[in-house]
């Protein structure tokens, strides 16, 4: 495993109970569009690459006869393995320890490969060959990332971007950001048509709806990688604007829950 992939693994390393408990869910009509574009009602096997705590891979099932989450860091695994526990219908989900230019999977296994939040940590070409070896031919890939932050307050909204300014300016003066292997989400459509692996290539927007409120907000900041290692270097949440946020966020959405809007971008192919 190359360094850039070491250190962006163990980023992920010692918060994800905090990762779990506050991320959204993705929408489940991106189950529909996948399935439907991939000409299968029950894919016979769906990957989920860099799926983290599960949060992606648990909503196919029930949905595909397999489902198999390809994760390298064990504390985000052993979290999704305690999540599929609590679920009646996830015998055919599983995680396996892998990445995404090594799943250890059969060639052509796949009708369906995602990357949920995850794959601006991959290294694009490589990853692109691994997921053309494993799709079937028709097969569908898809990498898609909700916008942050979700649409709620603009007050509150504007509170959570002041606090990423702040630790931003953290990351570039630590080094963090310069040294972690992460590419731009905004290329991963061009990345996707210009790999030459897939016949056919576009981007499609979807939305989703949950709840929140100021702790929630507090907690989508925790559960970010940058802000987790700025923590771990012993920097405090008053350095990096957690506490600001904090305070902003119980004064404006309080303790109630209210609608949250999701805006999620899916770039896909189909191969």
């Amino acid at each position: 495993m190359s360094p850039h992939i070491e250190r962006n693994v163990e980023r992920f390393s010692g918060f994800a109970d905090t990762y779990d408990a506050y991320r959204p869910q993705p929408p489940a009509i991106i189950v529909d569009i996948l399935t439907r574009l991939a000409g299968v009602e029950m894919p016979d096997l769906v990957v989920d690459m860099g799926s983290g705590t599960g949060l992606s891979t648990r909503m196919w099932a029930g949905r595909a006869r397999q489902v198999i989450g390809i994760e390298p860091n064990p504390d985000m695994r052993r979290e999704a393995e305690l999540r599929n526990a609590d679920l009646p219908d996830a015998s055919n989900v599983s995680y396996r320890e892998g990445i995404s230019i090594a799943t250890g999977l059969p060639d052509g296994c796949a009708d369906i490969v995602t990357c949920s939040q995850s794959f601006h940590w991959m290294e694009p070409g490589p990853t692109f060959v691994e997921v053309a070896r494993i799709l079937r031919d028709g097969g569908v890939f898809a990498a898609y990332d909700c916008d942050w932050p979700p649409t709620m307050s603009w007050e509150a909204e504007q509170a959570y971007l002041d606090h990423a300014k702040t630790y931003h300016r953290f990351q570039e003066e630590s080094g963090d950001s310069r040294t972690a292997g992460r590419w731009p989400k905004d290329e991963h459509l061009a990345g996707i048509q210009e790999s030459g692996l897939f016949r056919y290539v576009k981007e499609v927007a979807v939305h989703s709806v949950e709840s929140g409120n100021a702790e929630r907000l507090v907690g989508l900041a925790l559960s970010f990688g940058g802000v987790a290692a700025l923590l771990k270097r012993g920097l405090t949440e008053d350095e990096i604007g957690i506490t600001e946020l904090r305070n902003a966020a119980q004064r404006i959405l309080g303790d109630e829950p209210s609608p949250w809007y999701f805006s999620y971008r899916i770039r896909l192919g189909v191969k």
